[in-house]
């Protein structure tokens, strides 16, 4: 009798739903200073999500170590998909290979779906007489010219190494934590151009205080058509920035398929699309299966493509 009712006990089990996600709100952490384009677009995609998943969505900022704080933050959260992270890939491909105690990489994190591209850009004064790309390079072989990024060993960054590496030109980096603070010590006269998030720079670029003079995208800015591209104008400087949405790793295979969903949905949303467009972020929906080997890759990439740089980790 008790094998049967223990049969019984473990069938009605089976059968029950499991808990409820979301139970209570999720966090988003943004593993950068405010002001940024990712906050605008964030936080509509999280009005999104507590539509679909019925749960606020908080967003928050933790900056620090150009995306490795904020980040680790998240990897060191419960796998229960209530702690999320939104961040480029930084911290995740790129910094593990430079900081010998980063703590985090990509097996740390579940990756739930790309959501946009940050197309990355050089900027200079509306009063600077650099134009473009390789009248920036020829400007510094003249004299030394300094620029600011978001932090170091930042994708901003990286795409200026890649100049230099190119040109044989040499640059001095200022590191700086998130794009505002860089941007408006360039309006200051204190740094001679920038590389940066082209969605962040764009409202100082529209306003002309700002000349967008290259993006290190494979394809130009759709906001800005007559800016050409690194390649276009000669120069071997591309450098891609997908930005994502990350859970802890062992978050459960049910709770990302809902998250994943909510993102698909999510970077369709009208009013997401408007944000969007208004912070000029170019989204680039890519599905969970494609987005972690895109993490997985690029992991590699950066370790055969740092050394070749010569950067050794700190």
């Amino acid at each position: 009798m008790r094998r049967v009712l223990l049969a019984a006990a473990l069938s009605l089990a089976a059968t029950l739903p499991a808990a409820a996600y979301p139970d209570r709100p999720i966090t988003l952490v943004l593993p950068y200073s405010p002001g940024s384009a990712a906050d605008g677009y964030a936080r509509a995609l999280g009005e999104h999500f507590q539509r679909v998943l019925g749960q606020p969505m908080v967003v928050t900022n933790r900056d620090g170590g150009s995306g490795v704080v904020g980040m680790r933050s998240v990897a060191l959260s419960a796998p229960d998909g209530h702690t999320l992270g939104l961040t480029p890939m930084t911290a995740i491909v790129v910094q593990p290979h430079l900081l010998r105690n980063a703590g985090i990489g990509p097996n740390s994190f579940a990756p739930v779906c790309g959501t946009n591209e940050n197309i990355l850009g050089a900027v200079v004064r509306a009063d600077s007489s650099i134009r473009d790309l390789p009248g920036l390079v020829a400007e510094g072989r003249r004299r030394s010219l300094t620029f600011g990024s978001a932090g170091p060993n930042s994708l901003p960054q990286l795409a200026i190494w890649r100049v230099q590496r190119a040109t044989g030109v040499e640059f001095t980096h200022v590191p700086y934590r998130g794009d505002p603070p860089h941007l408006n010590e360039l309006l200051g006269g204190r740094l001679d151009f920038s590389s940066t998030v082209v969605a962040s720079a764009s409202e100082l670029v529209d306003s002309g205080r700002l000349r967008l003079i290259a993006v290190f995208s494979a394809h130009r800015h759709p906001a800005y058509p007559d800016v050409p591209t690194a390649r276009e104008q000669g120069i071997d400087a591309e450098q891609l920035s997908q930005v994502g949405i990350y859970a802890p790793h062992g978050t459960p295979e049910p709770v990302l398929n809902q998250l994943e969903a909510a993102c698909r949905s999510g970077v369709d949303d009208p009013q997401f699309r408007r944000v969007a467009e208004t912070g000029r972020v170019v989204v680039n929906f890519m599905p969970r299966a494609e987005f972690t080997a895109m993490v997985r890759s690029e992991f590699g990439n950066y370790a055969r493509i740092l050394r070749e740089l010569g950067v050794q980790p700190e």
